[in-house]
């Protein structure tokens, strides 16, 4: 690289800081919600826990874990032949922890490692509900579609969840949302089993390939090991700045900016 492609690139970062921080005003060149969002929120807040020991959290990182936003989970249900009816692609993990590797097949396809031990996915809202199912499956939403989606990772790399000495699934979202039920009726391990254990009977009815096995050996011994739950945003930020009170008011100050301007 050159001495101008250097010195470019320093330029260019504090342009894009200028541009974000002008979202914010009276006379922003984009829309606010661009930067201020969960997606952004949910990146700095794994940042932070890749870097600081929080034993026992639940976003806690593992000796040798890493993060990655955006990543696909694979399906147990991909469609058998074109126009499958009841067929569904990957899953978009808002953030994935753990030990595994990205690109194995496409550019954000998730892997586990052969040692793997540790799978959390974390799904982040900013007011917005749960989605809804498959085409022909609505009753199979987010929470049962991305549990069921680990467990066909764990299926595909060969790690029994037995073996997985961490494994979650957790909704962030503002404490209002929370505190007014908007989760209760997805966000545990009972709808999550009964609506895969539907989804699997649809399936077998479907393509007469039997799911079962797949279920028995992978997906209940999921449901025993996997942590399910439900976190507020505020809970999370106040356990940073416990540790890191510079890092701990700049994510609050940023969470003000995401319920602003998506409230």
């Amino acid at each position: 690289m050159c001495e101008e492609d250097e010195g470019s690139v320093p330029m260019l970062g504090k342009k894009i800081v200028a541009m974000f921080e002008s979202s914010a005003t009276e006379t922003p060149t984009f829309p606010p919600t661009t930067f201020y969002n969960e997606g952004w929120l949910l990146r700095l807040v794994l940042d932070w826990f890749s870097a600081n020991s929080v034993p026992g959290h639940a976003l806690e990182f593992h000796d040798g874990a890493r993060w990655f936003s955006e990543a696909l989970l694979p399906s147990a249900f991909l469609p058998g032949r074109r126009g499958d009816p009841l067929g569904e692609g990957w899953t978009h993990a808002d953030g994935a922890v753990g030990h595994f590797t990205i690109g194995d097949i496409g550019k954000g396809d998730l892997k586990l490692r052969s040692d793997a031990h540790q799978l959390v996915i974390v799904e982040a809202k900013m007011f917005s509900g749960l989605s809804s199912g498959v085409t022909n499956a609505r009753y199979f939403d987010q929470a049962a579609r991305t549990v069921a989606c680990m467990a066909e990772v764990l299926a595909r790399g060969g790690r029994s969840p037995s073996q997985m000495s961490r494994l979650g699934y957790h909704v962030l979202a503002p404490q209002e949302q929370i505190e007014e039920g908007s989760f209760d009726a997805e966000v545990n391990t009972a709808s999550v089993g009964t609506k895969v254990e539907r989804r699997v009977s649809d399936w077998v009815a479907e393509h007469n390939d039997d799911k079962r096995q797949w279920y028995a050996e992978w997906l209940q011994p999921t449901l025993v090991m996997i942590d399910i739950s439900v976190l507020r945003w505020e809970e999370v930020l106040h356990t940073i700045s416990q540790q890191d009170i510079e890092s701990g008011d700049a994510l609050s100050a940023f969470y003000e900016g995401c319920l602003k301007f998506n409230s």
